[in-house]
């Protein structure tokens, strides 16, 4: 068995019970991926990319995990698939999208699977959440912190933190 590892995920979901989406998705991740370590608050965020669809509930997870980023990408999808989740419209509504926003220091480069999340410091619906849970981890790539990122961060649509 591998030694296990702290990956940062980002849950999405904009069609149907939000709430209710994500919470299925933490417990499909808790069951198949690892220990969820430390969970952000829920954000509503405007829809990046297409903004003519609804809001976005988001929201960020640590998960301590022993599968490899391959394997916890697989157990994204699955989520992602149990919540139906269909791929019409990129950018386009969901019920469920999980990202891969960290997984440890790692650099990873294949086909279908880019971490850190190659568009991570562009997206403040990403950040912010993760920022809640991780400010201080730095990005890979970028070499600054989550917290730095954020706060230079282009994006102008808004983000908002439903408190719990």
């Amino acid at each position: 068995m591998s030694s296990a590892i702290t990956a940062y995920l980002l849950l999405g979901s904009n069609l149907g019970d939000r709430a209710a989406l994500l919470q299925t998705a933490r417990a499909h991740l808790e069951a198949t991926a690892g220990e969820i370590l430390l969970t952000s608050a829920l954000y509503e965020t405007a829809a990046w990319g297409r903004e003519d669809q609804p809001a976005f509930l988001n929201q960020a997870l640590a998960v301590r995990t022993r599968l490899s980023a391959s394997q916890l990408l697989d157990q994204c999808l699955a989520a992602e698939r149990h919540a139906g989740r269909e791929r019409h419209k990129r950018w386009g509504s969901r019920t469920l999208d999980v990202d891969i926003l960290l997984y440890g220091n790692a650099i990873i480069t294949q086909p279908g699977l880019t971490v850190p999340h190659p568009r991570l410091a562009e997206r403040r619906f990403a950040l912010a959440p993760l920022a809640e849970i991780g400010g201080q981890l730095q990005h890979p790539v970028l070499r600054r912190s989550v917290a730095e990122l954020l706060a230079q961060c282009p994006d102008p649509l808004p983000v908002h933190y439903l408190p719990g």
